[in-house]
């Protein structure tokens, strides 16, 4: 069984942090066992999402075990649009990341509802930064957009029982569970509420985060060996093409 993490990141962040070199993803992708990441740039989060995401690709035609999410800056849609485009077609990016915190653009925002607007024209996943009750918003905004499918990363944060009743009711939202608290529960609280097997995704926010924390949330919810593969590899890999 391999191990993907659907939510990684490289390079330093603005933190009291030591790393931030390729180096570090791989050493703790290792140490864990997790055979194939997924990452955004934290330049591209945090500043500037176009010279962040050409940082980004230089790094992964070095580094196979790394693909690459273009982060999305609803802000600029028109340049991140062309941007995201461009990333694609090297063949190393597989999808798109947007963060609602540092460019300020709430999940219910017009800005929010253009950009998910061009990501059903492209057609590529969405790993969303969520963090509170507006991740209940998601499924209506999906309904209207048949071809995109959204990873909620964090399942909603503080909110993952809005995020749980969510997923529940759309097949195209996805939970993925890291965060530095691991509240006791939240996993379990999703599947009562009904959220298929298939919508479970298995992320760290490495290099952000040590990766043994979501991993012992992951091990510790009570999954079989067959659910166990479905939610640390086959529902990324069928979701990415990987």
């Amino acid at each position: 069984m391999r191990i993907i993490d659907v939510h990684g990141h490289w390079g330093p962040w603005p933190y009291h942090l030591d790393g931030g070199d390729v180096a570090l993803n791989v050493e703790l992708m290792d140490r864990y066992g997790i055979d194939l990441q997924l990452v955004s740039s934290a330049e591209a989060v945090v500043y500037d999402a176009v010279a962040g995401n050409a940082a980004l690709a230089e790094v992964l035609i070095d580094e196979p075990r790394l693909y690459g999410y273009a982060v999305v800056n609803p802000n600029r849609l028109d340049r991140s649009a062309d941007d995201l485009r461009d990333c694609l077609s090297t063949g190393r990016f597989l999808g798109a990341k947007i963060h609602t915190t540092y460019p300020g653009v709430p999940v219910g925002s017009p800005l929010m509802a253009a950009a998910f607007d061009m990501l059903d024209e492209v057609g590529v996943p969405l790993l969303l930064h969520t963090w509170g009750a507006d991740v209940a918003l998601l499924p209506g905004m999906l309904e209207k957009r048949p071809r995109l499918k959204v990873i909620a990363g964090h399942a909603g944060g503080d909110a993952w029982r809005e995020a749980a009743k969510a997923a529940a009711s759309c097949d195209r939202l996805y939970l993925e569970h890291c965060r530095t608290v691991t509240d006791y529960g939240r996993i379990a609280y999703a599947r009562e509420a009904g959220v298929p097997i298939e919508q479970f995704l298995f992320g760290t926010d490495s290099t952000l985060i040590d990766p043994c924390i979501s991993l012992g949330v992951i091990r510790d919810a009570g999954f079989t060996p067959r659910e166990l593969q479905r939610v640390l590899e086959l529902n990324a890999a069928e979701l990415f093409g990987l």
